[in-house]
Formats: C-alpha cells, sequence, structure tokens
C-alpha cells in the first residue's frame, strides 16, 4: 500500500472499528489504481439533518498526480454512508483508470480491428463538437470572504461567487453547500 489514509469525524467519534472498517475498503481502490497518493475520509453526524435517512455523512477525496476524485454520500447508518461513497469513487476510479489506461495491447488500432460501415463514418463527420454558447467577461473587484458571501446573496447567485480574494491576492470560488454552509476554492498553479 503506498497510499496515505487520513480518516477525520466530525461531530462523529471515529472508533478503531470503523477505522479498520474503511482502511480494508479503501485499500481495494489501490488496487484498481496504483497512482493513488493519499485519501481523505470525513465522517460526519449530522443531528440537524433533515431526514433521518440522511444523519450520517461520508465524504471521500482521493488525490494523485495530476487527478482528484470525490464523492460524498448520506445514509441512517455510517457504514451504508461508506460504502455508498466507496462505490461511488470506485466507479470514478473505473472511468479515470479507462480513459487513461485503456488500450489494445496487440499493436493494432481501433480502426483496424472494427469493421465500420461507410454510412457511419459519415454519420460520425456531420456531428458537431460542443459548442461554447456563452462567454461571460466580468471585472473582479478585491473583496475578503464575508463580502463574497454578501455579494453572492445580493445577486441571488445560489451555487457559486468568482471574486478577487484581497486576503490572499488570488482568484477564488466561493460556493454553497448542501447543507447550507459555504466552501471556498482557492486554485493553485502547478
Amino acid at each position: 500500500m503506498t497510499q496515505k489514509i487520513e480518516i477525520v469525524g466530525r461531530d462523529f467519534e471515529v472508533t478503531d472499528r470503523i477505522t479498520d472498517y474503511v482502511t480494508k475498503k479503501v485499500n481495494k481502490l489501490d488496487r484498481h489504481l496504483s497512482l493513488i497518493d493519499e485519501t481523505r475520509i470525513e465522517l460526519s453526524h449530522v443531528k440537524s439533518a433533515r431526514s433521518a435517512l440522511d444523519r450520517y455523512v461520508a465524504q471521500m477525496t482521493v488525490r494523485g498526480k495530476g487527478f482528484i476524485l470525490r464523492s460524498e454520500e448520506r445514509a441512517d447508518d455510517i457504514r451504508a454512508a461508506i460504502d455508498t461513497a466507496l462505490e461511488k469513487l470506485d466507479r470514478q476510479v473505473s472511468r479515470y483508470k479507462g480513459k487513461r489506461f485503456n488500450n489494445r495491447g496487440d499493436g493494432k488500432s481501433a480502426a483496424e480491428v472494427v469493421d465500420v460501415s461507410p454510412e457511419f463514418l459519415a454519420e460520425l463527420e456531420s456531428e458537431e463538437p460542443p459548442v461554447i454558447v456563452r462567454r461571460k467577461k466580468f471585472d473582479l473587484i478585491p473583496m475578503a470572504e464575508e463580502e463574497a458571501i454578501e455579494q453572492m446573496k445580493l445577486l441571488g447567485h445560489d451555487n457559486f461567487f468568482v471574486f478577487y480574494n484581497a486576503k490572499v491576492g488570488a482568484v477564488n470560488v466561493l460556493y454553497r453547500r448542501r447543507d447550507g454552509t459555504y466552501g471556498l476554492i482557492e486554485p493553485r498553479v502547478r
């Protein structure tokens, strides 16, 4: 196992049994994608959840060279939330691995192996690539995070707000989380 596993509890006591359970399950991801450097699991108990089925939350973030995969699931039992989040993460790992690493291995290109009809090729050529239908430019005014939250509310932006953070001197993205709190994305160029 080459990955670092970090398990954090918020309003939830992470017992040794839960730690062993999560570690055993997360180590299986390493078999599918060996490029995983770090896995962070955040487990929480939300007492004020609208539904009893959403009381336990499992957030998982997998980091590796050039990728970040994340899943979040809610359930009425912590193990169910962990299992569902891991299933979702496993699908993301498979999708990522499929996009990056799947190849035939026999030296033949897909075009040589597949017998394609001329009608299918004509249909493929007629498909248009995705088009950006709207571009938006705006001036960024330096402001504090609290002011950005206020601006977000005033503008009626429910999901996100892009602003220049005067405190750190960089462009940040403020977003509203499902539980009504806010998150802040601080991009870095590597």
